[in-house]
């Protein structure tokens, strides 16, 4: 598990490709601190293990399932990234619960600035996103702990204060790029129990494919 606080910018130093295969070989120093082979970082927002240490880096391995349907894939020798390492158990939790399983990616429609604050419009490239999308509530950008400002039709809008800007990717990103997109997790949890038993996942024999009202009369809730 990850908080969204980005510990540093990495670089790519060289890509290994086969296919829809990668192999990353990213330079860092703030998460080689302890950095184990085995252990889990995530880069750009994406759960990556770490298989290989060696001076000022490590490697990662990337499954074409995760180049498929994430910002790794334009990844080229060069590029930064945000780099975080799983939380452990007794640090501060200081952003949101984020897996670094990344939901979809988007696309960055507009930048503008708001006083302070810089704003970014981005468009998911999957709608179904929208219904985890809710303003005041969280979203991952590129591994980035955010907060949803508004949502309008294609699209929803983060504000970036300078200090975030500063320690991360965003401060080279540029209209039309793309962003890797992680939900709230528990917007998704609830969304799975609504939907239980709708097609998505056959419920167990005896329990009501739904809850109504009858239900919440029958068990004493109504």
């Amino acid at each position: 598990m990850f908080t969204g606080l980005v510990e540093e910018v990495g670089q790519i130093r060289r890509i290994g490709r086969k296919g829809e295969a990668l192999v990353l070989n990213i330079s860092a120093s703030v998460v080689m601190h302890d950095l184990k082979i085995g252990d889990s970082v995530a880069v750009n927002g994406v759960c990556l293990t770490a298989t290989t240490l060696e001076s000022g880096g490590f490697t990662a391995d990337v499954m074409p399932e995760t180049y498929r349907h994430t910002n790794l894939n334009q990844l080229q020798s060069g590029s930064r990234v945000n780099l975080e390492r799983a939380m452990l158990s007794g640090g501060r939790f200081g952003g949101h619960i984020v897996q670094g399983h990344v939901d979809g990616t988007g696309v960055i429609a507009n930048i503008s600035r708001d006083q302070n604050a810089v704003v970014f419009e981005i468009k998911p490239n999957d709608g179904e996103l929208f219904k985890y999308l809710i303003p005041k509530g969280s979203v991952t950008v590129d591994g980035i702990s955010l907060t949803v400002v508004q949502t309008s039709q294609g699209s929803f809008t983060v504000s970036i204060i300078p200090h975030t800007i500063g320690e991360t990717v965003l401060n080279v990103k540029k209209t039309g790029d793309t962003v890797n997109i992680e939900c709230d997790i528990l917007g998704k949890y609830v969304d799975h129990l609504l939907q239980y038993g709708k097609g998505h996942a056959e419920p167990s024999a005896g329990k009501p494919r739904s809850i109504s009202e009858e239900f919440l009369s029958n068990h004493g809730f109504a």
